[in-house]
């Protein structure tokens, strides 16, 4: 498994290389562009993006990768490959925008469709969450002090459940399950956050479940579904309830759960 040749230190040494450069440009001025999709884009994206693909090229030169900022390789060529990274330079580029901190770099490495190694760095937050296959799942605090996370609680089992997501996507899906919740008995309290912390914080145990009846693309889930994975939770196809895939021929995820 490639994975094994992977260091874990060093990509998220790489994560915070291109966190610190996304944080000159967040603490001065700058303009956003708007992509064909109708997403927004800063000169944060680009440079990150570019320190990210850098790196991974030069330590790693035979894996390839998908960013979402990087023109994506035909499908024909894509899916003979049985590893890529999976890149997002800044997820929550909206968050970074309104400067609330709620962004993150996103680096993963994809082996067979499953993640099996993931960074998520926060860096106006100082905190990072690193997982690999056969390592672990840990979370990195300001001090730079390193936590091992593990299994959480399952959230059918209890009778308060904190359900964590994005109030911008609070849309009838979501509301219905939610209710569907509140019909089993369960006390809700809704927990806000953006980007992949939500994969990030349920690992912590700070919420139980995240919903998510919105569209995502692959370079927006794979390293929070490593962290999330790799520390014993789950995240499912809510139509199959098997595990999301990686490096599909659409790179748009279906809805999924996320959860212990």
């Amino acid at each position: 498994m490639i994975v094994e040749k992977i260091e874990l230190k060093l990509i998220e040494n790489i994560a915070r290389k291109a966190g610190e450069s996304i944080m000159e440009i967040y603490k001065g001025e700058f303009t956003v562009e708007m992509k064909e999709n109708k997403s927004p884009l800063t000169e944060a994206d680009k440079v990150s993006n570019e320190i990210i693909i850098k790196e991974l090229n030069f330590y790693y030169p035979e894996i390839p990768f998908i960013s979402e900022e990087t023109k994506t390789i035909d499908y024909n060529d894509r899916k003979k490959w049985t590893h890529c990274w999976l890149i997002d330079p800044i997820d929550g580029t909206k968050e970074f925008i309104k400067k609330n901190g709620e962004f993150t770099v996103n680096i993963a490495l994809v082996e067979n469709g499953k993640p099996v190694l993931g960074v998520v760095y926060a860096p106006a937050l100082n905190k990072m969450w690193s997982a690999k296959k056969g390592e672990g799942c840990f979370c990195i605090n300001k001090l730079n002090e390193r936590s091992e996370l593990t299994n959480g609680v399952n959230f059918n089992s209890i009778s308060k459940v904190r359900v964590i997501g994005s109030r911008s996507h609070m849309n009838p899906e979501t509301e219905s399950f939610i209710q569907q919740l509140k019909t089993d008995g369960k006390e809700i309290d809704f927990v806000s956050a953006g980007s992949s912390l939500k994969f990030c914080l349920l690992a912590e145990g700070l919420a139980d479940v995240y919903p998510r009846y919105a569209p995502t693309m692959e370079w927006d889930t794979a390293a929070g579904q490593a962290v999330i994975e790799i520390a014993g939770g789950h995240v499912i196809d809510v139509t199959t309830m098997k595990p999301l895939i990686y490096n599909k021929e659409n790179l748009l995820n279906p809805y999924f759960l996320c959860n212990w």
